[in-house]
């Protein structure tokens, strides 16, 4: 799911003609407890600062005029929980800003890495179930009423925002933490002296919509189970889907998928042995086999899947049969393409991965 991991994507579209725009952000919130094993986290208020860098786009790209032309940035967060049990966060980001109600209603996107100052350690911060490593994946959301160039380059924002930061399970303990806060800022246009020209495209015979194709993808990676003390292991997720791409911006998916998640190999043997209750042999099979529908919306070479699956083959009863993924995707050729994704089951996530794809 990751714009992060996909820097190119957003380098790679800039125009010499585009126009850029920093913006810098205060904002004061609290922690949401969307698990009871943070809720002994939520004492002070959460505080901190986004710093950001937007390249304006202006429909040199169709991808551009279709999405009200977005701006693409990076930014930075620095996140402090007012907490010794968390301490403070940092965190690089790549982003994406949609407009709406003539530009002064922004919505904005960003997927990054962060770095955690203080996390779980049995012996000296056991109380932090939050996270078990130091590196994070994060992801925001702003929403923000904007002025641009209302005096000279100066002008202002005030919104809200949410912010998530989560292991995605490659080390235990992995409960995550998300903070919902409002901000207020500045933004500074050093482009004051250049209009902003938004091309429409002359082009209307252009199909977008193609027949049925058929997806091969295998995803990897390192997850630990819920379990302390069991380590980390690797897993394998094969894929085969058919989709139809609707139009420009859509494109629907119907698939199968099968996953070798080793993790719950030794999760299995370990609570067999530890817990007669729990009527296990030891010898159960660990790998799933799963049925998903998915969505796909596209952003020119980039793309955002989505995508709701439920488990035909169970054999071990881990976490809810029904999950979910979210990613990001990027398009190297018309056929292969790369991506990072999510999966979870509710709000809990399982596995970071990363993959590579055939579209035939």
């Amino acid at each position: 799911m990751l714009m992060c991991f996909f820097p190119w994507t957003l380098f790679a579209q800039e125009d010499d003609r585009d126009t850029s725009y920093w913006d810098s952000q205060y904002y004061y919130g609290t922690m949401l407890r969307h698990n009871t094993n943070v809720a002994h986290l939520v004492t002070n208020q959460p505080s901190g600062l986004i710093l950001s860098y937007n390249r304006r786009t202006t429909g040199d790209q169709y991808w551009q005029q279709a999405f009200n032309y977005p701006d693409w940035g990076a930014s930075f967060i620095y996140q402090n929980f007012n907490t010794e049990v968390l301490e403070r966060n940092f965190g690089l980001y790549g982003h994406y800003n949609f407009y709406f109600f003539k530009r002064h209603l922004q919505f904005r996107v960003g997927q990054g890495i962060a770095y955690t100052t203080n996390t779980f350690d049995i012996d000296s911060n056991f109380k932090n179930a939050a996270y078990g490593s130091s590196l994070l994946s994060s992801t925001y959301f702003l929403l923000n009423f904007q002025k641009q160039r209302v005096y000279n380059g100066l002008g202002f924002q005030l919104g809200l925002s949410l912010i998530h930061y989560s292991n995605g399970n490659f080390k235990a303990p992995n409960t995550g933490t998300n903070v919902v806060a409002a901000t207020l800022g500045l933004n500074y246009d050093f482009d004051t002296d250049r209009q902003i020209a938004y091309r429409a495209s002359t082009d209307t015979s252009q199909e977008y919509s193609e027949k049925i194709t058929y997806n091969f993808v295998f995803r990897g990676g390192v997850n630990e189970g819920d379990i302390i003390g069991l380590g980390q292991h690797p897993f394998a997720v094969v894929s085969a889907f058919a989709d139809k791409r609707l139009n420009y911006k859509s494109t629907l998916q119907l698939g199968v998928e099968a996953f070798f998640s080793t993790f719950l190999e030794k999760e299995i043997e370990y609570r067999s042995v530890s817990f007669e209750s729990s009527g296990l042999n030891g010898d159960e099979d660990y790998k799933r086999v799963g049925v998903f529908v998915g969505h796909e919306l596209r952003l020119g070479d980039v793309a955002i899947p989505t995508q709701l699956g439920y488990y035909v083959y169970w054999p071990y009863e881990f976490e809810l049969r029904v999950y979910s993924r979210v990613g990001v995707k990027y398009y190297i050729t018309d056929r292969w393409f790369g991506v990072a994704s999510l999966k979870s089951h509710a709000a809990k996530a399982e596995a970071i991965e990363f993959g590579i794809g055939i579209r035939l």
